[in-house]
């Protein structure tokens, strides 16, 4: 049935044949739990990248002010205690996403940060959800391979910004015009643009600091697109009636994002970084974020498969621009071939200038490929492990592979550097 199903899904149109199966999926999970997204005030998050970080920014805020709060993203879904999650999915299907929520409602939170993709909104799994505030974050070239075109892909983000009673645009982004004209209600916010701008920012390899009016908002995580997730988050609150103090202080309690811009140090003499990037924009902006460094830059990444193919020659160029040295490995290939799937960011890499075999490799062993990286790391090199990020397993064509690539860099930077 699952080799069928897998079939089927190679099929132009499945997508489309298969919506009225969503659309009743989630009426019927609606009912079987009861609505319970009715029961909480609910932020919905969404965008191309930031998702995650903003989600777990809002609900830190929250539970750090006094306010209960659930959470469901990519990375983890709870309230107290968060648990990972498991299924490389950010938007569960209907009846896991009702099931969860009702735990949530049920353990007498009061908010839920939800996390929301285009393809969620694009089968109806929020359908009886209602948003009271939605925060869009950014849009870039990314699931072509499900939405075809940008502007479906831009438009199935706008089901959540139609749905929400007030929206928070990144005005930032070229979308923020479209996604303006359809909001029911909004804000803005940006560095270069929007009503409520970040000033006097401060970027150090161990956060952001800036302004937002009257509100002093500082971070532990490192990147200009921290300076726009904590934005988002920020005015999230104000919404929401949390004090200057609350914001900032919230803001600031989080101390990391599993998986995202995630240091492993284990007493190494040079930087190695985890991150869940595989998006163009989200690896332009893991380079940016590193600043000024001695050493030189050696990156690991690799393309899923069954997903939108184009982007692999793109993000062998963007790897190949700012990387000293690239390998290219698997990432979760499920049922198509790893050395397909390498050969389009070998395209783009080589056309950047990288030679095979010399600043340019294939190590299709994901494990091997990072053992490689860190065995020919030197002294103040930066070593960038991207593409997985927080997530616990590999998908191969034989299912999925129990596989963490901080704790697979962890064992081998134990190994090496142990003391005697």
């Amino acid at each position: 049935m699952q080799n069928l199903k897998k079939q089927l899904e190679k099929l132009p149109f499945y997508n489309t044949a298969v919506l009225p199966y969503h659309y009743a999926q989630s009426v019927v999970s609606g009912l079987v739990y009861k609505f319970p997204g009715r029961k909480l005030h609910v932020i919905g998050v969404t965008g191309t990248n930031g998702k995650s970080t903003t989600c777990f920014m809002i609900w830190q805020m929250l539970n750090h002010s006094g306010r209960k709060a659930g959470l469901m993203t990519t990375i983890a879904w709870g309230v107290d205690k968060i648990k990972p999650e498991l299924n490389h999915m950010t938007t569960s299907d209907s009846f896991t996403l009702n099931r969860r929520i009702r735990e949530i409602a049920d353990s007498g939170a009061e908010y839920l940060v939800l996390e929301i993709t285009s393809h969620a909104l694009a089968e109806f799994r929020i359908l009886n959800i209602p948003i009271e505030i939605a925060v869009f974050t950014n849009l870039t070239h990314e699931h072509l391979d499900y939405h075809k075109t940008i502007a479906k892909y831009r438009a199935a983000k706008g089901k959540l910004i139609r749905k929400a009673d007030f929206s928070i645009l990144n005005a930032d982004d070229s979308s923020c015009g479209y996604y303006q004209k359809i909001a029911k209600d909004y804000t803005t916010y940006g560095i270069k643009k929007g009503r409520n701008r970040a000033e006097n920012i401060k970027l150090s390899p161990s956060g952001v600091k800036y302004s937002l009016g009257d509100i002093k908002i500082t971070t532990n995580l490192p990147g200009e697109f921290n300076v726009y997730n904590s934005l988002a988050a920020a005015l999230v609150g104000q919404k929401l009636g949390l004090t200057n103090q609350e914001i900032s202080s919230g803001i600031k309690s989080l101390e990391s994002v599993e998986g995202r811009m995630t240091i492993i140090d284990e007493g190494q003499p040079f930087k190695v970084i985890v991150d869940y990037a595989h998006a163009p924009d989200a690896l332009e902006k893991v380079f940016s974020s590193l600043g000024n460094h001695r050493g030189r830059i050696i990156s690991v990444h690799g393309g899923a498969g069954r997903r939108d193919p184009s982007t692999r020659p793109i993000r062998g160029e963007i790897l190949a621009k700012y990387s000293d040295i690239v390998i290219i490995t698997e990432d979760d290939s499920r049922d198509e071939d790893p050395d397909l799937i390498a050969a389009g960011f070998i395209e783009g890499a080589t056309k950047a200038g990288k030679t095979l075999n010399q600043n340019l490799f294939i190590e299709l062993n994901r494990e091997k490929a990072i053992e490689q990286a860190l065995d020919l790391a030197k002294k103040d090199d930066v070593i960038l492990i991207l593409g997985k990020g927080h997530e616990k397993t590999i998908l191969r064509a034989d299912g999925p592979h129990p596989f963490e690539d901080i704790k697979v860099a962890q064992k081998i930077l134990q190994k090496k550097f142990s003391k005697p």
